[in-house]
């Protein structure tokens, strides 16, 4: 039976799928199993552990390898580090003064002496490296790079004596994600396990342990080598179980840097995942045209011959000395040569046609898509400024938001729990005179108050760049420290002191008078320059 409809014909069966609730809404858009681009499209999503922890182990091979033989991989995840951490980030302290009755004078003062005693610290590689490689600034980078290309990275704090030269006992190990697992599950075959049930009922997911009632994490189990390490016969494979956090203190034993994506998710994910293929695919078409320039670069000559192929002169000439045969069946080229070929003989060249003309538009294509979802504009992924100011300049402004966002995750991860295990300890050796600080939790917060500074956002036209940070500041958009810390990852107050001691120092060797005017003078407006900006 059939509905007449207009000029078509509708069934039942057709009718009854229009006219169901599955059609309506999305059921007739995105969700659709009728429409021909959807019918195949089978999209099963299960829980952060059947999405993520039974997938983990190959995404960390597979970003780590990329990062080390996909060029746009490592410079997908280099131009992250450099720009969210660079060289380091400076912690300057920023207590809450009002909330622990100090003057600014006296806020000034010991502030000024925590800085001093945590360079003292965190300067020196002996002094807060658990094996003694790194400082702090390098060991945010490196926790950083470990946490990109695997999906996460821990810190262990353990302790350590005392000596003359390094006053404090806390030290930090970094430790990459792949010695975080769960116990025996890497006994039959690496990363096929990963869900286990410890003797305290507890449950383990990917060496994570999470309480059984409340899913709170309670440990983490350290491997004492890596899935694929050759070790040698005999040795085992041993298992550390780390409590969270301190019993008796509440202060963490072990800090996770990840950056979560989904809520109950236990560990992270490679920053590389969601361009995996992309990425493997352009390494692969890179060799490729890579090996095609080669073939066009060589010149090979064939001989064309109508004798016995025995005699064919096809054999290698020239050994390791590069020796001139002499054998009259062999012919070498040279430069300016003139060859005699025997009757019956001609030179037939090869010239290989291998368009590989659409290589850098496909490239600069697919890097596109690629930093979109890593959220590096193309132009920052590529170091490739070629675009109008105003272009460039939007590129690197959204690189920036990126990267700052980072740089707190970054931050509260790992800089600043670490500096305040570090500031406790201070305190309790009597360093660092800082009342109340084991009383009551506000004043504690008060006095852990900081600011880390990092990498400045590049300038296209520093004059520019200047003249918006002077109007922000003089309309009361920014504060003169803001605008200090965005050009340059500089400290207001520091210029300020340090100019002072400048102007004074000058005036005694010249003057008063003189002072000023060795002042910058104000240069014209560049009217030209802003004329080409907007013919662009």
């Amino acid at each position: 039976m059939c509905l007449w409809i207009g000029e078509g014909v509708e069934t039942i069966e057709s009718k009854a799928i229009r006219e169901s609730p599955l059609s309506m809404g999305y059921g007739d858009a995105g969700a659709s199993y009728v429409r021909k681009a959807l019918k195949a499209f089978i999209a099963q999503s299960g829980s952060p552990r059947d999405d993520i922890d039974t997938h983990n182990f190959t995404l960390r091979q597979r970003g780590r390898m990329l990062y080390m033989a996909a060029p746009i991989a490592t410079a997908a995840i280099r131009t992250t580090c450099t720009n969210v951490v660079g060289v380091g980030l400076a912690m300057k302290s920023r207590i809450d003064r009002e909330a622990l009755g100090l003057s600014p004078e006296q806020a000034k003062a010991w502030q000024r002496q925590t800085e001093a005693e945590w360079k003292l610290w965190a300067g020196k590689k002996q002094c807060c490296d658990a094996i003694g490689v790194c400082n702090f600034d390098e060991m945010q980078k490196l926790a950083l790079m470990s946490a990109l290309m695997a999906g996460d990275c821990f810190a262990l704090l353990p302790r350590v004596p005392v000596t003359p030269v390094s006053p404090y006992s806390l030290r930090v190990k970094v430790v990459e994600a792949d010695l975080v697992s769960t116990p025996d599950a890497l006994t039959v075959l690496p990363g096929t396990i990963t869900e286990a049930q410890a003797p305290n009922g507890n449950f383990i997911y990917d060496g994570v342990e999470v309480d059984k009632d409340t899913s709170a994490i309670v440990a983490y189990h350290f491997c004492n080598r890596y899935p694929f390490e050759v070790y040698t016969i005999g040795e085992t494979r041993k298992w550390q179980r780390v409590l969270a956090y301190g019993e008796k203190t509440g202060l963490p034993n072990v800090l996770h840097i990840m950056e979560p994506e989904r809520a109950g998710q236990y560990r992270g994910v490679t920053f590389l995942a969601p361009v995996i293929e992309q990425l493997l695919q352009i390494r692969r078409y890179t060799e490729s045209e890579l090996m095609a320039a080669l073939v066009q670069s060589f010149f090979t000559a064939w001989i064309e011959t109508e004798a016995d192929p025995a005699t064919i002169p096809m054999n290698e000439v020239g050994g390791e000395e590069q020796e001139i045969s002499h054998d009259p069946n062999e012919y070498e080229m040279g430069s300016g040569s003139v060859i005699h070929l025997r009757v019956g003989e001609k030179v037939k060249f090869g010239n290989p046609n291998i368009p590989t003309n659409g290589f850098d538009t496909f490239v600069k294509a697919v890097a596109t898509q690629i930093g979109a979802a890593l959220e590096i504009p193309r132009d920052v992924l590529l170091k490739e400024f070629n675009s109008s100011y105003s272009a460039s300049r939007g590129a690197l402004l959204e690189a920036y938001r990126v990267f700052k966002s980072r740089r707190k995750w970054l931050v509260d991860d790992f800089c600043q729990p670490v500096y305040e295990i570090w500031l406790a300890e201070a305190v309790a050796r009597g360093r660092v005179n800082a009342p109340g600080f084991f009383v009551d939790p506000r004043i504690r917060a008060a006095w852990c108050g900081t600011q880390w500074i990092g990498p400045a956002q590049s300038q296209i036209d520093p004059k520019k760049e200047v003249d918006a940070a002077i109007q922000a500041v003089d309309r009361g958009f920014k504060t003169h420290q803001q605008a200090t810390v965005e050009m340059d990852g500089g400290d207001w107050d520091e210029n300020v002191e340090q100019l002072a001691r400048e102007k004074a120092a000058l005036s005694a060797i010249s003057g008063p008078a003189e002072t000023e005017k060795s002042g910058p003078k104000e240069e014209p407006e560049d009217k030209e320059d802003e004329e080409n900006e907007r013919n662009q």
